[in-house]
């Protein structure tokens, strides 16, 4: 191998090494590699997909027809929604427990509060749901702050 060579292998090197670093800080504190190993998100969202088609397929098969909860009809959506919240808000319990999957989830838990809130609405008076989303976001924020790490 020439001189030539053996300093432009050296030099591509150091590129690549320079590139991973511009990767790493823009991905922000936790990394490229960090994110292709956390496969809770995809988990998530597969998990949402299949209980929306669950659902929309017991509506079309008229499972939900015949059932009521607090004397409404149960429509496949707001089951849908609801069943939404909940799963990310279970993504939302397990980054807070799993030091492996933590990542900043108060817009994520934001999110959950809203699907349940839009969810619970057609059960429950919009007059009651979308007050208690308010005060739920309004806690997390004041939670955030409090308990942030300095």
């Amino acid at each position: 191998m020439s001189d030539r060579e053996y300093h432009g292998k050296e030099e591509e090197k150091e590129h690549e090494k320079e590139h991973e670093k511009e990767e790493e800080k823009s991905m922000g504190a936790w990394g490229y590699e960090k994110w292709h190993r956390d496969p809770l998100s995809g988990i998530v969202w597969a998990a949402i997909l299949i209980w929306a088609g669950l659902v929309l397929l017991a509506g079309n098969m008229g499972y939900l027809a015949n059932q009521r909860v607090l004397g409404h009809r149960l429509e496949a959506w707001p089951v849908i929604l609801i069943g939404a919240g909940m799963i990310i808000l279970l993504e939302v319990v397990v980054r807070l427990l799993m030091p492996s999957y933590r990542r900043p989830v108060g817009g994520t838990f934001i999110f959950a509060i809203i699907l349940l809130g839009l969810g619970l609405g057609n059960l429950v008076s919009m007059a009651v749901v979308w007050p208690l989303v308010l005060i739920a976001i309004g806690l997390s924020i004041l939670l955030r702050g409090l308990f942030r790490r300095r």
